[in-house]
């Protein structure tokens, strides 16, 4: 008995020294976008501010075009977590549910393309975008990131398909209903959670995306949120540090808040699927 509560102190022990690590650097981001820029520059550090101020916010959006660069950002994450999702359920299906050579060969692939660096595609999405005249365009940067987002997004899917009962199908069969039929009737509201949990995943990795931006996305007026971030750094390197903590904690709050929508959704509809099958 003794043995199994210091496991489980020390397990929570761990877990509490984990969730400190990750939380760390954001509440420093919050006490360091409320700091007067005496604290900031102060030789002793404290966790809450002593004189806390907007300045630093009101002097973020006075610099930098913020409420533009949320925009863009907004787009391109929504536009890629839409077609990524339209794109990879269909075809987490077919995957799934065709036991082939190809198949696997495909699933290979998914896995491999995840290895891949930034750098090495960059060069030939670039030129792509450009026989199709797209650079510096938002359009051309969601195309980007749902080529980017779809190899893991139909990872993700598959899992899910396969976790739904054949059974189902072959009942909807015998009903007389046909593949897409079964499709959008029976196994897509089952995938719902997945579905989702696939489209916050490629919100999520679109809207912080940077380098793919910093290329492809030239005129001020479309950089996205993380681009524009930079901008708060001088051309020495020394940061702008009080309005990019603020303008940096403001473009974590969208991402943050998404989840917190989506996560009980996530939850109660994976609990929903497991009673009815």
């Amino acid at each position: 008995m003794r043995t199994s509560r210091a496991a489980r102190a020390g397990q929570y022990a761990a877990l509490l020294a984990y969730l400190a690590f990750l939380a760390f650097p954001f509440l420093w981001l919050i006490s360091t976008a409320f700091k007067p820029a005496r604290e900031l520059g102060s030789l002793h550090p404290t966790w809450i501010p002593e004189d806390p101020t907007l300045a630093n916010f009101r002097q973020a959006f006075d610099e930098q075009p913020l409420l533009q660069a949320a925009l863009n950002s907004l787009v391109a994450a929504l536009g890629a977590a839409v077609v990524a999702v339209l794109i990879a359920t269909p075809t987490a299906y077919v995957m799934a549910r065709q036991r082939s050579t190809l198949s696997r060969m495909a699933t290979g692939w998914v896995v491999v393309s995840q290895a891949f660096p930034f750098v090495l595609v960059i060069i030939p999405l670039f030129l792509v975008l450009k026989n199709l005249r797209l650079i510096n365009s938002v359009p051309g940067l969601i195309m980007v990131y749902v080529v980017w987002a779809l190899p893991f997004a139909l990872w993700m899917l598959v899992g899910y398909v396969r976790a739904v009962p054949v059974e189902l199908e072959e009942a909807a069969a015998v009903d007389g209903a046909g593949r897409l039929r079964t499709l959008v009737s029976v196994t897509a509201p089952l995938l719902a959670p997945g579905i989702v949990a696939t489209a916050l995943f490629a919100f999520i990795t679109a809207w912080n995306e940077f380098f793919f931006a910093l290329v492809l996305l030239k005129t001020p007026q479309k950089q996205t949120l993380p681009v524009v971030l930079t901008h708060f750094i001088g051309a020495e390197g020394v940061a702008d540090l009080g309005p990019l903590a603020a303008a940096a904690f403001l473009a974590t709050l969208p991402s943050l808040v998404v989840f917190a929508i989506i996560q009980k959704r996530i939850t109660g509809g994976t609990l929903a699927g497991a009673v009815k099958s």
